[in-house]
């Protein structure tokens, strides 16, 4: 590499973009669920409990794997091609 060409690249840009440590999509779709639950059918201890349980479940699914959504619903999409 050259003297002089370096690029600073900003934290934001290589870290996934995590909501109380799911990944967006995973909370905004596990969130929409129970506020389905909760408001729509009025049930609301399943609702909060769905929450409670699916907001951990996919936090702790983001530990090890912050894209686990993407490889899930690539790995979907491809079955015929993934199968052995």
């Amino acid at each position: 590499m050259r003297e002089g060409y370096e690029l600073p690249v900003h934290r934001s840009l290589t870290e996934p973009i995590l909501m109380a440590g799911a990944p967006r999509s995973a909370a905004i779709l596990i969130g929409t669920l129970a506020a389905v639950l909760a408001l729509g059918f009025r049930l609301w201890i399943p609702g909060l409990v769905f929450w409670a349980l699916g907001h951990s479940a996919a936090v702790f699914m983001a530990r090890s794997d912050p894209d686990f959504m993407t490889v899930a619903s690539r790995s979907t999409r491809h079955k015929a091609f993934l199968s052995c």
